[in-house]
């Protein structure tokens, strides 16, 4: 019994915040679930990174959706990555079933449905608000990352941006970044040279090629006006709830390239356009990203390390980054340090190496006298998980084996008539629908290269105009007959020469016959 009492008074002392909080589950301990010890997650801290990982089926998505809600309730604006695209229904009303009255039975809690304030988003064809980015808004440096270039070739792409910025030539999509390649490495080589130094027509034909992969992964509908503005994330409802915006990449699990791309963009978008905040009492957005081994698995070195930057510096901006993911191995340690709020659902231990996982994740939590770790987290049931953060102190929290609450929205998709409505009524449609093609470096250089093709044209007239008139005798010599009985005449006159001093190319069976 002093145990338990230890243990109630441990949550409720780790669990207890200054400012406002939301409850996310209640305590487990020997398989009792604790009405007296509950689970908050405090929203002052919500800028400190996330990770919810577990083995599928385990209730990761759920979590994700119960912390959405949370959120949402607290005005606090959300953008989630839905990759299995299973996340539309926050849109709808959850229903009352008999698990969810005898989960939220053991937690003395009551269960009240309700929709939430949804924008479904898309980077590509999908229904929904359309993202895009400009070129010139990625800067050569995100670009050569992304197209992973060495030091000469991002030497070249941050020429390519000052060229295009000291004659202001808009670089909005990838046709205008290939025409400038293309312009650089032919027509316009010698003005550039002769302005900014020599390039390498190697380096400009790899970073086209690089280019040409990007766009086989879909990138080309990605880049573009009109541009999406961040603060549309950042909104609120009428109704006083912060707008859960849904981005449906579905399609992004065969284009890793361009999921990476999008998340690094969006980021260092962020970073840029908010201001330094300090520690506020609630995030400014807060951003899910589902599937997260997605935006790692094809990411270099590099770009890796400007990941890891942003979100070491972008909590003080108010913006805070959940991974969510199956294996907690799939976030690289560097980042990994960085997330201060780790919800574990279970593993499962069906080899070696996954043994080896287990251990390490077990190993990653603060220490316990209430739990065996190692065996426990192969054991939780569906809906449960290990739950640990940082407080306002940075001090983690105990860990505790946690009950979670149901997602009181929908636990399941909306229909297409739904999403066709929730379409319909969205102003952000609409003001992203249109892509515009604003004179760009495509229409400038190729206007430029015509210009300059007309002018040849017109000079070659001119020189031909200027000449005199040729005599029919220049004419008859200047024909082709003319000059291939020239070129038969001095042939054998040679030929005539040099067997008169032996040196014919041919051998005769005749005896030579002396010239004296």
């Amino acid at each position: 019994m002093a145990d338990k009492d230890s243990f109630i008074q441990s949550v409720n002392n780790g669990y207890t915040f200054k400012g406002e909080s939301f409850t996310i589950g209640g305590a487990i301990l020997q398989g009792e679930v604790l009405k007296e010890a509950m689970v908050k997650l405090p929203l002052r801290t919500m800028n400190r990174h996330g990770l919810i990982a577990g083995a599928t089926g385990t209730g990761k998505t759920k979590t994700l959706q119960v912390i959405a809600e949370g959120l949402s309730d607290a005005s606090v604006p959300v953008l989630l990555m839905d990759i299995k695209g299973d996340l539309s229904g926050l849109a709808a009303a959850g229903s009352v079933n008999d698990k969810i009255k005898e989960r939220y039975g053991k937690m003395g809690l009551e269960y009240v449905p309700a929709p939430y304030p949804v924008e479904l988003m898309s980077l590509s064809e999908e229904k929904g608000v359309r993202l895009r980015a400009t070129v010139s808004e990625f800067g050569p440096v995100l670009i050569s990352k992304i197209l992973g270039l060495n030091d000469t070739q991002q030497g070249l792409v941050a020429l390519i941006f000052k060229y295009c910025d000291d004659h202001k030539i808009p670089l909005l999509d990838l046709k205008d970044f290939i025409k400038m390649l293309q312009y650089i490495s032919d027509e316009g080589k010698a003005e550039i040279e002769k302005e900014y130094g020599k390039i390498s027509t190697t380096s400009t034909g790899t970073i086209l090629r690089k280019i040409i992969e990007l766009q086989q992964q879909g990138a080309e509908i990605f880049f573009g006006e009109p541009s999406f503005e961040v603060d549309d994330l950042m909104r609120v409802s009428d109704d006083g709830r912060g707008m859960i915006n849904i981005l449906r990449v579905t399609d992004m699990q065969n284009r890793p390239k361009l999921f990476s791309t999008f998340m690094l963009q969006l980021l260092a978008e962020l970073y840029a356009v908010l201001p330094e905040e300090g520690d506020l009492d609630k995030p400014k957005l807060v951003l899910f990203i589902d599937e997260a081994h997605l935006v790692f698995q094809e990411a270099t070195a590099v770009l890796l390390q400007q990941i890891e930057t942003i979100i070491k510096l972008i909590r003080s901006k108010g913006v805070g980054i959940f991974f969510c993911t199956q294996n907690p191995q799939d976030v690289p340690a560097a980042i990994l340090s960085q997330l201060g709020l780790k919800v574990q659902h279970a593993l499962r231990a069906f080899t070696a190496a996954d043994r080896k996982t287990i251990k390490q994740a077990a190993e990653n939590y603060p220490e316990t006298q209430y739990y065996k770790v190692n065996d426990l987290i192969t054991e939780l049931g569906i809906g449960e998980a290990f739950i640990t953060m940082l407080n306002e102190k940075g001090i983690p929290t105990p860990l505790v084996h946690t009950l979670l609450t149901s997602p009181r929205s929908r636990m399941d998709v909306l229909s297409d008539t739904e999403i066709n409505t929730l379409v319909a009524q969205s102003k952000l449609v609409k003001k992203y629908a249109q892509s515009i093609d604003n004179e760009s470096a495509y229409e400038i250089l190729s206007a430029k290269l015509a210009e300059a093709e007309t002018r040849s044209v017109e000079k070659a007239k001119a020189n031909r105009a200027s000449k005199p008139e040729p005599s029919v005798l220049e004419k008859v010599l200047d024909s082709s007959v003319s000059k291939q009985v020239q070129r038969t005449a001095a042939s054998i006159i040679t030929r005539s020469l040099l067997g008169a001093l032996g040196l014919g190319g041919r051998s005769s069976t005749k005896k030579k016959t002396s010239w004296f």
